[in-house]
Parts: C-alpha cells; sequence; structure tokens
C-alpha cells in the first residue's frame, strides 16, 4: 500500500487511475465506492471513465488512514486499490 503525506489543516484530492489496468473499450461503470477510515473526512469524489477523484479534509496529527476505492466496468470486472494518508506537518 502506498502512503501519502497530507497535512491535517489542507484539503486535497487524491486520483485513482485505472487506466493502465483498464483493458481496450473497457470503462468504469456506475458509481466507484470510496471508503475512508473513521477520523478523515471525504467532502467529495468523482470519476471519469477511467479515473477517480476524492477529495479529502481532515485528520488527527500522526495518524494514518486507510483511502479503499472499489470499482466496476463495463466488462463486468470488480477491482479495488487502497492508499494510506499519512497526518503531517507540511
Amino acid at each position: 500500500m502506498r502512503v501519502w503525506a497530507k497535512d491535517p489543516q489542507a484539503v486535497l484530492d487524491w486520483a485513482f487511475d485505472w487506466s493502465n489496468w483498464l483493458a481496450v473499450n473497457e470503462e468504469i461503470t456506475g458509481t466507484p465506492v470510496v471508503t475512508v477510515d473513521a477520523g478523515l473526512t471525504k467532502d467529495s469524489q468523482s470519476n471519469t471513465t477511467s479515473k477517480v477523484t476524492v477529495w479529502l479534509s481532515g485528520g488527527t496529527l500522526g495518524a494514518t488512514y486507510r483511502v479503499a476505492c472499489r470499482i466496476t466496468t463495463n466488462q463486468g470486472r470488480t477491482d479495488e486499490r487502497t492508499i494510506g494518508i499519512r497526518l503531517s506537518d507540511r
């Protein structure tokens, strides 16, 4: 799991880019499910046919939170990716 740094006061976007995983003519369908550990706030999310973007805020200094993104495609495949967000002064 890749871990990214975030300041507790920052409101930032993170992208889950699925374009290298998707097959030719395959795309994300429906609404992807983005889950965030308690203590970190998911402000919003959006997606294109190959990328999911989530905006995050809050969190406690020194804590690490997991953010998971699950998609379904027009070819019936489902996958999930998880990143870590570590809160630190920046």
